[in-house]
């Protein structure tokens, strides 16, 4: 297998999502960061914060990279959840070395 080599943002998200840790998935996202998933958007700190812990650390997902290119992540999430696991777009906005606006959509 080809090693999918990522820009640090998108190397930070994938690490702090596969160690779980809320606090790492915060600090890799710029002030003001949006995420889109599957049509709905979180907007605010606190919709962020609900969004990582609902939807990244409390079912324990890891995510696999599959393939990178311009701006897209495609990448197997498997965790907690039933019918894992499931393949997923990302497709980032960085800045500074931290995302600002992702939009995340099942492949």
């Amino acid at each position: 297998m080809t090693a999918i080599t990522l820009p640090r943002a998108i190397e930070t998200f994938v690490a702090a999502t596969n160690a779980h840790d809320a606090k790492a998935l915060e600090a890799a996202f710029a002030p003001g960061a949006t995420i889109v998933d599957a049509g709905t958007t979180f907007a605010t700190e606190a919709e962020l914060r609900e969004f990582f812990q609902v939807h990244l650390v409390n079912p324990k997902i890891v995510l696999t990279p599959t393939s990178y290119e311009d701006g897209r992540l495609v990448a197997s999430g498997d965790g907690d959840f039933p019918g894992g696991p499931l393949s997923f777009a990302f497709t980032f906005g960085i800045d500074d070395d931290v995302i600002t606006d992702p939009v995340i959509e099942p492949v």
